[in-house]
């Protein structure tokens, strides 16, 4: 068995045992990504040299940090001292950053190795990481289908063993979706227990950083590390941080499990549907009592984003005009700059969200918009307080299809709707994990996902490696 083929638990026992060299297993990664990277495209900037010295000076230590021999990889829009980190977009092409983000440093401090920077869609903005600006990563199930978004290439990199685990962001969705797309697990936290230091601000109030890993056990571990109280993010949270590996493994009480209702099923494919029938199933035939929901409200949860991301978008995105740094087109004079900077800095997806950003916060249109959008993230979120009163988690399928082809979805309203099981818990400020559920009769991955009450991610994580024990995924058939 390879290096690569181990998952995280695994490797870094074989570390601590002294089995293996973590030199070792940076240069299997490499290997890896050398012989496969070219068909997936994970990745857009390597850092290959940094981990192999890493690699040695943790491989010299006598006391290892908990994640010695984690070969990670970067969702590129978090900051990464010395490494180039660009958002997936022209305007931050050759930024290189003179600090790490908080995440960064908390993995490193664990001597974790970051082998490299992956691919997304451009500031994170999009379903598929086709949006990125320099090219579209690759779904590893099929190269021909998208991997996801926005943290595609964080995603594809773990279904495709070029990284044991990795970092994405979730703002809509961005982490849970491509997991399901590409068979791994992805987690999002509850808002503000993973600090958002350093991680290039799309929308403000919906951001989280979350990992992608094989299996739940890699993802609590990862989580274990990276969560906590920052106090250099005003937004995280001082609640102490469960040790989730520690815990996973201890009995849940009698739960019940909130399942939607039939109806909000339409729309969705027919395999999703079928596999999020037989995942309600298998959790009945293990003792959990499932209650069937309504949601009257889910089905504005999509617009009310798509009102508040880009209003959030189009001001965090001002700061990129070509004065402090970035690309700056040339020109004249000022005004002349930050027309041209920004008109060819930016992708078509970006200047759409910022127009409608902006025209949602303009002066005769905010109360019309914005401020009705608000209002209703605040009965999104009071139901959910609601339905948790009755239920412990909700279980829905993570996206209404699998994985579709590159190009295919070419209106953007139709990409948008990719979102629609994801949003609503980066609105409420709730936990959610999508895990493997299942494959299609093509043998693409599917996934459901998992959402609990704030801060639940120890009982979510607990919940999800029961699931993950008795769905046999075998041959690219799920066994349930």
């Amino acid at each position: 068995m390879k290096l690569i083929e181990f998952g995280l638990v695994e490797i870094l026992s074989l570390v601590r045992k002294g089995e293996v060299r973590v030199v070792e297993i940076v240069e299997d990664y490499i290997a890896r990504i050398e012989q496969e990277d070219q068909k997936i495209k994970a990745y857009l900037t390597y850092a290959f040299d940094k981990a192999l010295a890493r690699a040695r000076e943790i491989d010299s230590k006598k006391e290892k940090g908990k994640l010695a021999g984690a070969i990670i990889a970067i969702k590129d829009n978090i900051v990464t001292k010395g490494i180039r980190t660009t958002c997936a977009s022209r305007i931050l092409e050759n930024f290189i950053p003179p600090y790490n983000a908080t995440v960064i440093d908390r993995l490193e401090a664990e001597d974790a190795i970051i082998i490299g920077k992956t691919n997304l869609d451009e500031f994170a903005m999009g379903s598929s990481t086709e949006n990125s600006a320099f090219f579209p990563t690759r779904n590893p199930w099929d190269t021909e289908r998208v991997p996801g978004g926005s943290s595609g290439g964080s995603a594809a990199a773990v279904a495709a063993l070029e990284a044991v685990a990795a970092l994405g962001s979730d703002t809509g969705g961005s982490v849970r979706q491509p997991a399901a797309f590409c068979g791994v697990v992805g987690l999002k936290p509850t808002y503000g227990r993973v600090s958002r230091y350093g991680l290039i601000a799309y929308a403000s109030s919906l951001d989280q950083i979350g990992p992608l890993a094989r299996s739940v056990e890699d993802c609590a571990l990862v989580t274990s590390v990276i969560a906590g109280f920052d106090r250099k993010d005003s937004t995280s949270s001082p609640l102490p941080v469960p040790d989730y590996l520690a815990e996973l493994k201890t009995s849940l009480p009698k739960i019940r499990v909130g399942a939607l209702e039939e109806s909000s099923l339409n729309g969705v494919s027919q395999e999703v549907a079928s596999n999020y029938r037989a995942i309600l199933r298998l959790l009945e035939e293990l003792g959990i009592e499932i209650q069937r929901m309504t949601f009257p409200s889910w089905e504005y949860a999509l617009p009310c984003y798509y009102v508040i991301a880009p209003s959030e978008a189009s001001s965090n995105l001002a700061r990129y005009d070509g004065v402090r740094y970035g690309f700056r087109a040339e020109s004249r004079e000022l005004s002349e700059m930050y027309l041209k900077t920004r008109t060819q800095g930016f992708g078509s997806e970006v200047k759409r969200r910022i127009l409608l950003g902006t025209f949602a916060l303009s002066s005769g249109y905010y109360e019309a918009y914005y401020a009705r959008a608000a209002k209703a993230r605040q009965v999104i979120t009071r139901e959910f307080a609601a339905a948790f009163d009755r239920v412990d988690f909700i279980l829905t399928p993570t996206t209404p299809e699998p994985a579709f082809k590159l190009g295919e979805k070419q209106d953007p309203i139709s990409m948008y709707l990719q979102d629609y099981f994801t949003v609503a818990a980066n609105l409420a400020g709730i936990p959610g994990i999508s895990i493997p559920s299942g494959f299609t009769a093509d043998g693409l991955p599917l996934g459901v996902q998992l959402l609990g009450r704030a801060f639940s991610e120890s009982e979510l994580f607990r919940l999800a490696f029961l699931l993950e024990k008795n769905i046999n995924l075998k041959n690219n058939k799920s066994e349930i």
